[in-house]
């Protein structure tokens, strides 16, 4: 029996599935974090504090994009639109005075400063 709720079994999981993985060379860089580009690695990072922030009030077709990505030595100043579906979702997305994008802002920016090692 397995659950990944209480992590019965888990282990077990991961070794037989180690066993079956053929060998093989690294395809990345070890320290490459993923095979996306930094820019949609940041818009995926704001999308996901959009969902835990708003949970069920807002569906899941809301789209970031990363329109600019200027870098310099010890920050990087990246600027993303949000988009959503709906006319009436803008107020959610915004919240109370700009509460909620405010929340979310914050959220993505202290992810963002952990992969990216910048301010």
């Amino acid at each position: 029996m397995i659950s990944a709720l209480k992590g019965d079994g888990v282990d077990d999981v991961k070794k037989y599935l180690a066993e079956k993985m053929p060998e093989g060379p690294f395809l990345y860089p070890e320290d490459q974090i993923s095979d996306i580009s930094l820019r949609l690695l940041a818009a995926e990072a704001t999308r996901e504090k959009i969902f835990l922030k708003l949970k069920q009030e807002l569906p899941y077709a809301a789209f970031v994009e990363t329109e600019a990505w200027e870098e310099e030595s010890a920050s990087v100043k990246i600027s993303q639109v949000i988009v959503v579906q709906r006319e009436g979702q803008k107020k959610i997305v915004i919240g109370d005075k700009g509460a909620m994008i405010k929340a979310i802002g914050i959220a993505s920016r202290k992810e963002l400063e952990q992969l990216l090692g910048k301010r």
